[in-house]
């Protein structure tokens, strides 16, 4: 009885290896769970699941026309009698592609039977497709939604009125008002009109002077969409 209990001791110590490497075993595929799990939440993980930007459809117009050259000479010599400038004024611009601006002014002095005053300026405002602010056309059609209101709350303007004009760009309208300036009565005639990508803005007005008659509005307006339907083919032309 007394040889017994050393080899009793013996198997007891060999039976309980095995339950030790199960142990160790289960231990590891624990470790390896855990790094799995480690690797799904993983920076490079959730990136390459991430959804691909968003994509916008490119500008159509690229380019601007030179301002002072987006209304005919022809055009501006009918509008602007005795104008001063015919090669007009152009405005400062930061960005030429983007913006611009130009101008023309003259005055028809006819001694005692009074004076006649115009001035025509164009107004081109181009956006570009922007994947965080929408497709250059979108964007210029909210900006030409913007640039109506804005012309038609030019301030001191009385009896306003607007309607949809046809046959200029993609939608068009036309604004008239009257205006006074230094005692005498100036009549608006403008024209806010969207071609794609590209808001071309033109606005003429005129006053009589020394007891000449003032301008009547369906005269300005007629000669208003003349000069946004130049204004309108510059954009084109420059894009060709």
């Amino acid at each position: 009885m007394q040889r017994s209990a050393p080899r009793l001791t013996r198997i007891l110590a060999c039976a309980a290896v095995p339950v030790m490497l199960v142990v160790a075993g289960c231990s590891s595929d624990s470790g390896s769970d855990d790094a799995g799990k480690a690797a799904e939440q993983s920076p490079s993980a959730a990136a390459s699941s991430a959804a691909p930007s968003p994509t916008v459809q490119p500008a159509r117009f690229t380019e601007l026309p030179e301002p002072c050259k987006a209304v005919a000479a022809a055009t501006v010599e009918d509008l602007v009698p005795k104008v001063k400038n015919k090669k007009g004024t152009a405005g400062q611009s930061s960005d030429t592609s983007s913006r611009g601006s130009c101008s023309w002014n003259g005055l028809d002095d006819k001694g005692v039977k009074g004076s006649q005053y115009r001035w025509l300026d164009v107004s081109l405002l181009r956006y570009d497709s922007d994947p965080s602010l929408g497709s250059g056309e979108q964007r210029a059609t909210d900006n030409y939604a913007k640039e109506v209101a804005k012309m038609k709350a030019t301030q001191g303007a009385k009896d306003v009125k607007s309607a949809p004009a046809t046959g200029i760009g993609d939608e068009a309208t036309n604004i008239a008002y009257d205006l006074k300036k230094s005692d005498e009565d100036f009549v608006y005639a403008a024209i806010v009109t969207r071609t794609e990508n590209v808001v071309v803005t033109v606005s003429y007005n005129g006053a009589g002077f020394a007891g000449a008659d003032t301008p009547k509005r369906e005269d300005l307006a007629k000669a208003v969409v003349r000069a946004a339907q130049d204004g309108v083919k510059a954009v084109q032309a420059a894009n060709k």
